[in-house]
């Protein structure tokens, strides 16, 4: 295919036209470098000028206090699902609280319990169609730390602000909507995110941690899974994922330069989100939706349709409009629309419209 789809993938994701552009034209040689930032070292003056542009932006975007370190790491959410009990839990003699509201939730947890002891604070279990209230959550009086996930992708379930869970540390696994709106990173002791989905290209895991927490690591972790390591060394305890933090660094300018910051990106998720929303209202005999309105996520909208012929049929007809990687996640079924920072309006409007026309085509039948 010579022509770019509406790529709708969960992951990896679609990534900005003028990042792409940007990465073809640098991509033989860096401006002044001579080199491929395929090929050059990861302790060369010219790597380190990216890692501090991307450390830089990362923190004008997010307003990242001077307390808080910035890692670039690999393994992504599967490695943090047991690097953060590791240095959290381990050892410290409290109970990590987990609040389970999908998949992800559930996987971290499976992780955790074999770092100590572990309470679910809330489980959404019987659909995890919806986020809890704060009456809802139980915490416990010696928590380690409160670990959720903001976005659950595959369920299409977000939080609109991060859970009031008292003096516990907040630890956020933000992989699929990290970057999509303004976030007070003091309300956290850690937030992660797998870059795949909405930062960047796979490969890389930026983490967000209060330098307080670096100290509860204990010296006996194998070196890779010890934050603190990581933190001396500026990101460079191992070979890090270079080509991974340079497109970061990418997006991010993408972010500050075209998108008007965090604020802007916010708009126009909203805009995006709330245009298929509003076709799933339209018709919800024929478009059910998996997430409760209040919980709806930014970044996936999730639904079904009356049956399988018809969601086959949908998936059949949108790749004739273009429109890609529909198809939801194997455990739920349906369909999943992730709208990512990137995804173009004009790609939605697209969707919008399609779904419109199929469901004029066949609520009736």
């Amino acid at each position: 295919m010579s022509e770019r789809v509406f790529n709708f993938s969960s992951g990896p994701a679609v990534l900005p036209v003028s990042v792409l552009e940007r990465i073809r034209d640098e991509i033989l040689c860096l401006p002044g470098v001579g080199a491929s930032i395929l090929e050059i070292s990861h302790r060369s003056s010219s790597f380190e000028a990216i890692m501090a542009s991307a450390q830089s932006n990362l923190r004008q975007l997010l307003s990242i206090p001077n307390n808080y370190r910035i890692l670039f790491l690999q393994g992504g959410s599967r490695l943090q699902f047991s690097m953060i009990p590791m240095n959290l839990l381990r050892g410290s003699g409290a109970t990590a609280d987990y609040i389970l509201t999908g998949t992800w939730g559930i996987k971290a947890f499976e992780e955790a319990v074999k770092e100590g002891p572990v309470n679910v604070a809330w489980d959404g279990k019987s659909n995890y169609k919806s986020v809890p209230q704060p009456s809802e959550l139980k915490i416990s009086a010696n928590s380690a730390y409160v670990y959720y996930t903001s976005n659950e992708t595959i369920q299409g379930v977000q939080f609109a602000t991060p859970p009031a869970i008292g003096r516990a540390p907040l630890v956020c696994d933000a992989s699929s909507d990290f970057l999509c709106r303004p976030l007070n990173i003091a309300d956290y002791g850690l937030i992660y995110a797998c870059a795949q989905k909405n930062a960047g290209p796979a490969g890389v895991t930026i983490v967000i941690i209060r330098e307080d927490l670096l100290a509860r690591g204990n010296n006996d972790l194998p070196g890779y899974l010890r934050f603190a390591n990581h933190d001396e060394e500026n990101s460079l305890y191992n070979t890090p994922p270079t080509f991974g933090i340079y497109v970061v660094d990418l997006v991010a300018q993408w972010l500050l330069r075209e998108m008007g910051g965090l604020s802007g990106i916010l708009k126009h998720n909203q805009k995006k989100s709330q245009l298929l929303y509003d076709v799933i209202d339209q018709y919800p005999s024929f478009y059910h939706g998996h997430a409760e309105p209040s919980s709806r996520s930014l970044m996936n909208v999730t639904f079904r349709l009356p049956n399988d012929e018809l969601q086959t049929a949908f998936l059949s007809g949108a790749k004739k409009h273009r429109l890609h990687e529909l198809k939801g996640h194997r455990s739920v079924g349906g369909i999943r629309a992730s709208i990512y920072n990137a995804m173009p309006l004009d790609g939605v409007l697209a969707l919008r419209d399609f779904m419109n026309e199929f469901a004029d085509q066949h609520a009736g039948s």
